[in-house]
C-alpha cells in the first residue's frame, strides 16, 4: 500500500455516499474528524517507518578511529589553479587526532 509515502486518501468508511441529503451532526462529525486523524496518524507512521528501512539498507556508519589516515577529495575544490588533468582527485594522506562526534574529525 505504501511506496512512497504518505497517501493523502482519507478511510472509505469515513465518506459519506449521499453528502447533499444528509448532515452529519456534531458527534457524527467528530468521529468522522478523528478517524480521519488517526488513519493520518498512520500513513505517516507507516510512511517514516519506510523511508527507515530505505535509509538503513543504504547507510554506511563511518569507522573513523583516532590515527587512522585518510584522503580528502577534491571534487569540490574551485580554488585549485591550473589546468584540470594535472589536478589530484586526492590530497594527504592526513592522520585523525580526534572526533567530533560520528563523522566530523580533527585533523
Amino acid at each position: 500500500m505504501l511506496e512512497k509515502g504518505w497517501n493523502p486518501r482519507p478511510p472509505t468508511d469515513t465518506l459519506k455516499k449521499d453528502l447533499i441529503d444528509i448532515h452529519p451532526t456534531a458527534s457524527s462529525f467528530k468521529i468522522m474528524v478523528d478517524k480521519v486523524k488517526l488513519h493520518a496518524n498512520k500513513s505517516m507512521n507507516d510512511a517514516f517507518d519506510y523511508a527507515k528501512q530505505n535509509w538503513d539498507k543504504s547507510h554506511k556508519v563511518p569507522g573513523f578511529k583516532g590515527g587512522d589516515l585518510f584522503l580528502v577529495s577534491t571534487l569540490n575544490f574551485n580554488n585549485i589553479k591550473g589546468p584540470k588533468k594535472l589536478k589530484d582527485y586526492y590530497v594527504g594522506p592526513f592522520i585523525i587526532i580526534a572526533l567530533h562526534g560520528s563523522n566530523a574529525v580533527h585533523v
